[in-house]
């Protein structure tokens, strides 16, 4: 029996796509209330950075702020455009 190996990897891709991608939707709460906890204030055992209050912080501490809450959209567009780049790569680069 001949085997379609041009298929099989087609839907292999897909469903390695699929994970990622529920992959990076299962781990986006986790990642939100990290980000969440790192921009808050110093409480008890937990350090923030209190963006809240950039009147009393440094530069350097609101361009941290900065690029801990941008950190959250990266992670998860990146998971997700890596699950897109997985799903199209056999289409768009794949023998005939």
């Amino acid at each position: 029996m001949i085997e379609n190996t041009r298929g099989s990897f087609v839907i292999y891709s897909l469903m390695v796509g699929m994970v990622i991608l529920i992959l990076a939707l299962a781990l986006a709460p986790a990642i939100a209330d990290f980000v969440g906890d790192a921009r808050n204030v110093t409480d008890g055992d937990s350090v923030g950075l209190n963006c809240s209050y950039s009147d009393n912080i440094s530069n350097f501490d609101k361009a941290t702020c900065i690029a801990t809450d941008l950190m959250l959209f990266y992670f998860i567009g990146f998971l997700i455009f890596l699950a897109g780049a997985v799903i199209t790569a056999k289409f768009v680069f794949g023998e005939d």
